[in-house]
């Protein structure tokens, strides 16, 4: 019997972007659930940070999907680049990290705030949330001001997340928080305690999803 397996794709070329997210998901390995592998697509750009880049990692992301089964795929940066076609490429289901991050923030709180790596990245955002139609529900985006690299490694990074999220908090009145960048991950402990309220990292939201969509497609959930 093949073991179970969740892809974790991250579309940028950023290894510490991988790694953060290899340590992210660390919580959920355990005997008898699927096994989680992070890569990432070493031909991709840096960071996606544009509509530019967001466009150009769907095509690879779905080809990478066609040539590597796996029981459950998740799509690992938060614009959720090439979503609809990788469910084109593959009869398994696939995850983008920003629409279950999002809806793990509304099972937790009426309303939430994201915060965004930079300012051109909310009109994006914002764009995918009146799709998804849940826009209502968000309180708005504060930007960081930083790059995809400097969230996942650069120095400064929780304590200008801290600021952004007091404001997200205090001013914007979210009661919930989802970090809109894969490289935020490594933050998203310290921020929940600095804040006081619930941090979403939406790649851990989106990994638990996929588990339990394995899970129950495999029957362990609801034999008789």
């Amino acid at each position: 019997m093949v073991e179970p397996e969740i892809l974790i794709i991250n579309p940028n070329s950023n290894p510490a972007v991988t790694s953060g997210l290899d340590a992210a998901v660390a919580g959920f390995r355990a005997p008898g659930l699927p096994r989680l592998t992070c890569v990432q697509l070493d031909d991709g750009p840096f960071g996606i940070e544009s509509q530019a880049h967001v466009d150009g990692a769907g095509p690879m992301l779905a080809r990478f999907i066609a040539a590597n089964p796996a029981s459950a795929y998740v799509i690992a940066c938060y614009s959720d680049p090439g979503l609809y076609i990788a469910r084109e490429a593959t009869p398994r289901p696939v995850f983008g990290i920003a629409a279950c991050g999002m809806l793990d923030a509304l099972a937790r709180a009426d309303r939430f705030g994201v915060i965004a790596i930079r300012d051109v990245s909310i009109k994006r955002h914002l764009r995918y949330m009146r799709q998804m139609g849940v826009i209502e529900r968000c309180v708005g985006e504060r930007a960081l001001d930083m790059s995809v690299a400097e969230t996942a490694s650069g120095e400064g990074t929780l304590a200008r997340m801290i600021a952004v999220g007091t404001a997200l908090r205090d001013l914007d009145k979210a009661e919930a928080i989802v970090m809109g960048c894969a490289g935020m991950a490594r933050h998203r402990a310290p921020l929940e305690s600095a804040l006081g309220i619930p941090v979403i990292d939406p790649t851990q939201s989106a990994v638990a999803m996929a588990i339990g969509a394995v899970i129950v497609g495999s029957g362990q959930i609801g034999a008789r």
